[in-house]
């Protein structure tokens, strides 16, 4: 009777314990996500301020990294720090409304990461394909109206996800063997049917990965037509590197999103899943400013004059 009641009793809590199975790497682990997570805040605060100081990188592009480099921000602040409390404790406690804040956050702020990348794929698209009219199309206003739009969106689908994953009922065991709240772990925890909360889940993951996708490579294909019909090997070489920081963070972002959540369930394995969520929680966020400045020549160009700027302030 006891270990009936047991079984099914209603979960209020949840115990995160990923990374707890080899006591002996707990404190180099936690120092390691220290380093990145520092890293990650130095890069992409430096990334946000250079875009916003220098008046030559205010374009349509740069405005959306500016706001990729504060989401990253945003998203390895609501994972990074449990991940170290959890090191640090051997195992962390989190009531089920602290878990549903960190699944809406990341969400949201993940959404956000995914349409923004497609907005800079279409702003690739008009800047090499439509250049005599960019001007006239990504004006101020429409990129202003966009990134607010994505704001609302990115805010709707996290909303309604979480909501409804934690509709569901949860019961007897409460151990996530992951690195935060996240839905495969909590779906594994359900008890009952769960099959409408199932399909509203993916229903709405459609409208953020797969589109952003989508948009991204049909982008993609009328950039690369356009580049093979310049006769010349450097104008194509310079055209495509207008848009070859962008390319790198979308496949080192969405390659290992799409290796996390569109795959058979049947396939996972827990600690191959902690693994991959620590390329798009903590190293894509800290590698994304050496992307857009190592293979960016105007950004490149912009770090040189403001490390030149206090040298020149110092010899007036």
């Amino acid at each position: 009777m006891d270990g009936h009641e047991e079984s099914n009793s209603v979960v209020t809590e949840f115990l995160l314990i990923a990374f707890t199975e080899h006591p002996q790497w707990m404190l180099p682990l936690f120092l390691v996500f220290l380093s990145f997570y520092l890293a990650t805040l130095l890069g992409n605060a430096g990334m946000v301020i250079l875009i916003r100081k220098d008046h030559w990188l205010h374009p349509a592009m740069y405005f959306f990294f500016s706001h990729l480099s504060f989401m990253d921000i945003c998203y390895s602040s609501v994972i990074i720090p449990q991940v170290m409390a959890m090191l640090w404790e051997h195992g962390t406690v989190i009531s089920q409304a602290c878990c549903a804040a960190q699944l809406f956050l990341f969400t949201f702020f993940a959404s956000i990461d995914c349409y923004l990348l497609a907005l800079t794929a279409y702003d690739c698209y008009v800047a090499v394909c439509q250049p005599l009219l960019y001007v006239t199309i990504m004006t101020k206003k429409a990129y202003l109206g966009l990134v607010s739009g994505v704001y609302v969106t990115g805010f709707s689908s996290a909303f309604v996800r979480t909501v409804t994953a934690f509709s569901l009922y949860f019961c007897g065991n409460n151990e996530i063997n992951f690195n935060f709240c996240d839905l495969p772990p909590l779906l594994k925890l359900t008890c009952g049917d769960s099959y409408t909360q199932e399909v509203v889940i993916i229903v709405f993951a459609i409208f953020v990965m797969p589109a952003c996708i989508l948009v991204i490579l049909v982008s993609y294909v009328f950039i690369i037509l356009a580049i093979m019909q310049i006769h010349s090997v450097g104008g194509r070489a310079k055209t495509f590197s207008t848009c070859t920081s962008h390319l790198t963070a979308v496949a080192d972002f969405f390659g290992s999103l799409i290796f996390m959540y569109l795959r058979d369930n049947s396939c996972q394995s827990s600690q191959r899943d902690q693994v991959v969520s620590v390329l798009y929680t903590v190293l894509t966020p800290m590698l994304n400013p050496l992307i857009y400045s190592l293979r960016n020549k105007e950004v490149k160009e912009a770090v040189m004059k403001s490390r030149s700027r206090p040298k020149a302030i110092g010899r007036s």
